[in-house]
């Protein structure tokens, strides 16, 4: 009985997403794909590999007119690095995506933050998410909890190995009872912030 109350929060955010969640190849559309951010290689200024995979399929989708604009959102003032301009500089500078597509947030300091500032600074409604295969089901539920209409898109993930991803799902599934909780009492933001019209305006301009 301890076991199935410990796993409550995990069950919770792996059935509410089940519908959700797409490869790359089967991703509906939407006007906004969201990049959740993760570590800076070690140059402080080049995405790690995951968030490399991660950029590569929100400029994938762009460019196969399944989105329009990328809100990348991540810690700006991340223990490894400046996490929304490092995404910034690599989906322009090589991967080809318009720079005025792109909008940052540097202070989507964890899922939930950044899925409520994509509804409450940013004005998002509807949205692709894209982060790996372990994390994905947790940020789609936590966006969709928060009112976002948010279907999840698989990253790609080179030199990802078994006991990556092994070791990844173990941390996500302890982070879902945090995900639940924030979820349970409506945690505000860590920062709160005007409202920003750049998503509206990148998708006018």
């Amino acid at each position: 009985m301890g076991l199935l109350l410990a796993s409550l929060p995990w069950l919770w955010t792996t059935t509410a997403a089940r519908g959700h969640l797409y490869g790359e190849a089967d991703a509906p559309a939407a006007d906004v794909v969201i990049v959740l951010g993760t570590a800076v290689a070690a140059d402080r200024r080049q995405p790690g590999d995951r968030l490399a995979g991660r950029l590569e399929t929100a400029a994938a989708l762009v460019k196969s007119g399944r989105a329009r604009v990328v809100l990348v959102s991540g810690d700006g003032g991340g223990t490894s690095g400046d996490e929304p301009a490092a995404m910034t500089a690599h989906l322009a500078e090589r991967l080809g995506v318009d720079p005025r597509r792109v909008v940052a947030d540097p202070f989507g300091l964890d899922t939930y933050d950044t899925c409520a500032r994509a509804r409450d600074v940013y004005g998002v409604e509807r949205a692709l998410i894209v982060t790996q295969s372990y994390h994905l089901s947790r940020a789609v539920t936590l966006c969709r909890h928060l009112g976002l209409d948010v279907d999840g898109v698989t990253a790609r993930c080179a030199g990802c190995g078994r006991a990556l991803l092994v070791g990844k799902g173990v941390r996500d599934y302890f982070a879902s009872g945090k995900a639940a909780w924030d979820a349970v009492r409506g945690r505000p933001p860590a920062v709160r912030s005007p409202v920003n019209s750049g998503v509206a305006d990148a998708l006018t301009g």
